[in-house]
């Protein structure tokens, strides 16, 4: 029940934001995607490297050849991934794709005629960033901010007061109207966050 996404613009340049599929199933459904829509993947983004998030990236690593980008501060959690996925009864025993590249907070991602700013919000996990389009309006979080919830501080280097000070400071001064997409469950906006997120 994670959400992986894949956002393209009019070039059909695209990235693919937490590549949680798991399954053969899930995967050649998000390559005949990219497929059919005659598109050219740039960027496989994480927002976080916890395993929900990560299955898929030695698959698109071996497919596209193009390695997971992601914050230094979680590249701790690769090495806890097999053993996590055993705690979970998840079965994944395929080799683990390590991050190609860092990402820093206020970093630009850039592909066809688009381009995410990065934010870091430590406390879910402490290299968790955000992918945010000003001109879209819109922001990939992973599991930062939840409709009407945050992350979870309770896994390994998790941080509540971190978390609330990061979701307070960095994504609530964002305009009203932007919308986010979080790593699980439905779409929300930053107003609607404002007004009626118990924990905010």
């Amino acid at each position: 029940m994670e959400n992986t996404y894949l956002v393209y613009d009019d070039t059909a340049a695209c990235v693919v934001i937490d590549a949680g599929c798991l399954t053969d199933v899930e995967r050649n459904r998000l390559q005949q995607t990219i497929e059919k829509h005659h598109l050219k993947l740039e960027h496989v983004l994480n927002t976080h490297l916890h395993l929900d998030h990560v299955f898929g990236n030695g698959f698109l690593y071996q497919t596209y050849h193009l390695a997971p980008e992601a914050h230094r501060e979680d590249e701790f959690l690769l090495s806890q991934l097999h053993a996590q996925a055993a705690l979970f009864g998840v079965p994944f025993n395929e080799k683990v794709q390590p991050i190609g590249s860092y990402l820093e907070d206020c970093d630009h991602v850039a592909f066809g005629n688009s381009s995410f700013e990065v934010i870091h919000v430590p406390g879910h996990s402490p290299g968790s960033i955000c992918f945010y389009s000003r001109d879209d309006q819109i922001i990939f979080v992973g599991d930062v901010l939840f409709r009407g919830s945050i992350g979870r501080t309770d896994l390994p280097k998790g941080n509540f007061e971190q978390l609330i000070h990061g979701i307070q400071h960095r994504l609530l001064v964002l305009p009203d109207e932007t919308k986010v997409y979080s790593g699980h469950g439905i779409v929300t906006t930053i107003g609607q966050e404002k007004a009626e997120n118990p924990y905010l």
